[in-house]
């Protein structure tokens, strides 16, 4: 078995070198190993060329930063088998294509959630000001983020600071150092900085062969927003949530979960004010398992954003966990949950209603306000007031994100998404009420 050392958990560069020495050596997958650390590696020589289809390279630029330690590997043997012959790139059955694309969409889907949720924390630095942020990913995604953030900001002084490592940005050049392992809240971010930043800043090093990140625009500018105050920058795992989340993921009681690839349950602190439910997880919920990473909550994202909503303090789910579709060739296309399902899954939205206890219920769409409020609900007529329900909770409708998305003239998307936005701003005025 030959080992192969990459210097970093994303060195791309160092993964492309030695799967083109290995292919054009005809060294099988099943016989390497690949790691992350310190050594040399032994790679044969390097003669000839071959080309992979141009597809594939975006595809594996992103899956591997993917917090999975066989994806090396996994990738390695797309190459592998894509220079043997073999078409892959059309075969949408085979499990290790599958397997990347799954990756790839759960790298995308955090890096925007980073991009969108991080909060910075204007701290004084001699004669100016650096703006610290603090962001626990699920992926490995700060190289290509912090090099894509950069670039917006490039006036800026700027600490990217996750688990994993820490990127600065001095206005001149990027670079990577030790991180921090938790933050309770701003308070504590701030005193870990003044108490490490010199020895941070000098051991830090610049890093090389970075996959880089997409959507520039979608950054909000860290001197536009206010002091946030105490806020909690982690939630730790509620344990009564996570058993019912692992009963749910065997779920029968309808029959959805028999072509769904899993259950997607919410997410959120335990002890949210705010419960945002919406109708069902979609097609790249449904693959990377978390609620509101596609399209329709990256917009939801953009628009708390401009509410001025924090999204980690919020508790996000789906009225049905499992996702509802029709095969059309390649393609799986959403179909609106019917009454006995959404009555079916009440169930687990009452268990998350019971442990989270929000405040308020905020209900995404028609669906979702038939869940939270027993009956057919035309949203037009209930939208952007509070609703008192027979239990006393306090719930509030407004339209689902993916709505937005299905709105062909411009101007008339527009319009709606400032609605949108309205209501989220509603909401945000209800909470600071109550």
């Amino acid at each position: 078995m030959r080992k192969i050392v990459l210097n970093g958990e994303t060195d791309w560069e160092g993964w492309r070198l030695a799967t083109r020495a290995l292919v054009l050596a005809g060294i099988a997958p099943q016989a390497l190993a690949w790691t992350v650390g310190s050594g040399t590696n032994d790679l044969p020589a390097a003669s000839g060329s071959f080309h992979v289809p141009r597809a594939l390279v975006p595809l594996a630029a992103l899956a591997i930063q993917a917090r999975d330690p066989g994806r090396f590997g996994l990738l390695y043997s797309l190459v592998w088998r894509i220079n043997a012959g073999e078409k892959l790139l059309t075969d949408n059955t085979d499990p290790d294509l599958s397997a990347v694309r799954r990756m790839a969409l759960a790298v995308r889907a955090e890096a925007h959630r980073m991009r969108t949720n991080i909060r910075f924390l204007a701290v004084p630095e001699g004669s100016g000001t650096r703006f610290i942020g603090w962001f626990e990913p699920a992926h490995f995604v700060l190289p290509a983020n912090a090099q894509l953030i950069v670039r917006r900001f490039p006036d800026l002084a700027l600490s990217i600071v996750t688990p994993d490592g820490a990127a600065h940005w001095d206005r001149s050049a990027l670079l990577f150092g030790s991180g921090l392992r938790h933050a309770e809240d701003d308070e504590a971010l701030q005193a870990w900085w003044h108490a490490h930043r010199e020895m941070l800043l000098e051991q830090a090093t610049p890093e090389v062969s970075i996959p880089e990140a997409e959507a520039v625009d979608e950054i909000p500018r860290p001197p536009d927003r206010p002091a946030l105050g105490p806020v909690v920058l982690h939630h730790k795992p509620d344990p009564a949530l996570q058993h019912s989340a692992k009963e749910a993921e065997v779920c029968r009681r309808c029959p959805l979960y028999g072509p769904a690839t899993q259950t997607v349950f919410g997410e959120g602190p335990a002890d949210a004010p705010v419960m945002f439910v919406g109708e069902q997880p979609g097609d790249q919920e449904d693959t990377i398992g978390r609620p509101f990473v596609g399209p329709a909550g990256q917009i939801m994202d953009r628009a708390m954003e401009e509410a001025g909503l924090d999204r980690r303090g919020v508790y996000v789910t789906n009225a049905v966990k499992h996702f509802k579709f029709t095969q059309r060739g390649k393609r799986r296309i959403h179909q609106t949950p019917e009454v006995p399902e959404i009555q079916a899954c009440s169930f687990w939205l009452d268990v998350e209603r019971v442990h989270v206890r929000p405040r308020l219920v905020v209900l995404l769409g028609g669906s979702a306000a038939r869940a939270g409020l027993g009956r057919a609900v035309t949203i037009s007529r209930e939208r952007g007031r509070p609703i008192r329900t027979a239990d006393g909770q306090t719930v509030f409708v407004t339209v689902h994100p993916s709505f937005l998305l299905r709105i062909p003239d411009a101007a008339a998307k527009a319009r709606e998404y400032e609605a949108f936005v309205s209501d989220l701003k509603a909401i945000k005025a209800l909470m600071a009420a109550d």
